[in-house]
Parts: C-alpha cells; structure tokens; sequence
C-alpha cells in the first residue's frame, strides 16, 4: 500500500512539474535552466515511482521532494507547491507504512477489523 501511495504522489508530481516547465520558462524568464530543471523533476519522479520496489528509491522520493522544494530559490511560487508535494508525500509514506504494519498484523493474528463475528463490529 505505501509503494501504491508514494507512487502516485510522484506521478502527480510528475505531471504538475511537466506542466510547469513552460511556465518557468516563459513566466519567470529562467530560459533553459527552467527547462533543465522543469523537465528533470518531471523525469527524477517518474524514475522514483517506477523505482519504489526497491526500499531505497524512498530515498530518492524524498530526495526529489527536498529538490522541488529547492526549485523555489529559481521560481519563488515554487516553494508553495514543492512544500504540499512534500506534505502529501509524507502523509503518504506514514500512513502507507502503518496501513502496512496494520494489515500484517492482521494476517499473522487472523482477525481483521469489522469481521463478523467479532466484537465491536
């Protein structure tokens, strides 16, 4: 469930920085280092997300969240949008990992939230 998770923060990401790359180009006239980096983040978070079988791609993910962030010292409405990237990656690295941790203990204990029969549910 994490790897799900992560990897579709990071293909959102992906997209939002695709589109972006003519905006920081045009609009906040950084010329080709706006497309140098628009375009880098966009394949940095493709690689990731396809990575994320590997336990330490997580790292890269939160490499490229460190890295989207930084774009805001070329564009400053980037800090906005790499500080949510990096809160939803976050949220989804936490909850995926618990929902994993949660969903093992369920197996190794036979007994699964809401299942008949139980009490409480």
């Amino acid at each position: 469930m994490q790897r799900r998770l992560c990897a579709a923060i990071l293909l959102l990401e992906a997209i939002a920085f695709g589109l972006s790359t003519p905006v920081l180009t045009s609009v906040e006239d950084v010329g080709t280092t706006g497309l140098w980096i628009g375009l880098g983040l966009t394949v940095a978070c493709l690689l990731a997300a396809g990575l994320l079988r590997f336990a330490w791609a997580y790292w890269l993910g939160w490499a490229v969240q460190v890295a989207a962030v930084a774009v805001g010292f070329v564009a400053p409405t980037m800090f906005f949008v790499g500080a949510i990237f990096l809160a939803l990656w976050a949220t989804a690295y936490v909850l995926g990992r618990k929902i994993e941790v949660e969903r093992a203990e369920w197996e190794a204990t036979g007994e699964y939230p809401g299942k008949p029969g139980q009490v409480g549910s």
